[in-house]
């Protein structure tokens, strides 16, 4: 009898634990779903900033953090909407006066110097360019296509060597999926500054199931090693390239970097074995993205 009542109270206690168990197993997810909620968005953000606000709802605590991150959201919205119309502003006021020493230029009746200004003012006109549309990130809206890139190269190297510029292409790759216009600005940086800096161009393809690999080879002097990362960074110009009297505002290899991170790939660089400098170009392959 004594073993009946033992066997009934274990079984009635194993019940309730179970039945407790289950209950703070439904709370916890209750409780967590708000946070799981606010993690994805979060991770989300980076990504598309005009995302859909988070429901305020769960705990107090959960409510006050979901209006908060709404809070930050709509002021990130808003001072990329600032940043834009500055951007715009300072795009047309700079480009004013540009315009007007352009046909300025073209009066002049010295063939030299009318070369030199237009010349000087064209190289102005790039700089502006360049660092408005890297302040401005405005590519990131470009759709995605299946994408030729061993024709892309090609083109880019035709075009150059019609300007006058030692350039070499070698090996093969087949197409994949890519934002054409960043893609093409990507390795026209990595080229310009290897015929900048370098004198010439060798471009070489390697192509595999996992990725596309683009190294541009250089002729120049290369790099210190302790420059080759920090040179990466915008706006930052090696000692030897600010002691020159090149062009550029050291947004180039920037810029390359994020339109290669954007592709879910990388941008590496690293001093020829023989000399000069190698910036190599890792695409991995991936399935179409949406829209494409």
């Amino acid at each position: 009898m004594t073993w009946r009542m033992n066997a009934g109270m274990l079984l009635d206690l194993g019940v309730r634990l179970a039945a407790l168990a289950l209950a703070a197993w439904i709370a916890l997810r209750w409780l967590l779903a708000p946070m799981k909620r606010l993690a994805c968005a979060a991770r989300a953000l980076g990504d598309d900033i005009e995302g859909p606000p988070l429901p305020e709802d769960g705990t107090r605590e959960c409510r006050e953090v979901s209006r908060l991150f709404n809070q930050m959201q709509t002021r990130i919205r808003q001072q990329w909407s600032a940043r834009d119309r500055f951007v715009a502003a300072v795009s047309h006021d700079l480009r004013t006066p540009l315009a007007r020493l352009r046909l300025r230029a073209e009066n002049l009746a010295d063939s030299e110097q009318k070369r030199q200004f237009s010349r000087d003012i064209t190289e102005m006109d790039d700089m502006i360019r360049t660092t408005l549309d890297y302040l401005c990130g405005t590519a990131d809206a470009e759709a995605w296509v299946w994408l030729d890139v061993a024709s892309l190269v090609d083109s880019l190297a035709d075009d150059l060597r019609e300007a006058g510029h030692q350039v070499l292409v070698r090996g093969a790759a087949a197409p994949l999926s890519a934002q054409a216009l960043a893609l093409r600005r990507c390795i026209g940086n990595l080229v310009e500054n290897a015929i900048r800096y370098g004198g010439a161009a060798d471009i070489r393809l390697a192509d595999s199931a996992e990725a596309i690999e683009i190294a541009v080879h250089d002729t120049g002097p290369g790099l210190p090693e302790e420059e080759l990362d920090k040179v990466m960074a915008p706006f930052y110009r090696a000692e030897a390239t600010r002691q020159s009297r090149q062009g550029g505002v050291g947004l180039g290899l920037s810029i390359a970097q994020d339109i290669a991170r954007r592709h879910g790939g990388d941008l590496t660089l690293m001093n020829g074995a023989a000399g000069g400098l190698v910036a190599t170009l890792r695409l991995p392959r991936q399935p179409a993205q949406a829209g494409a």
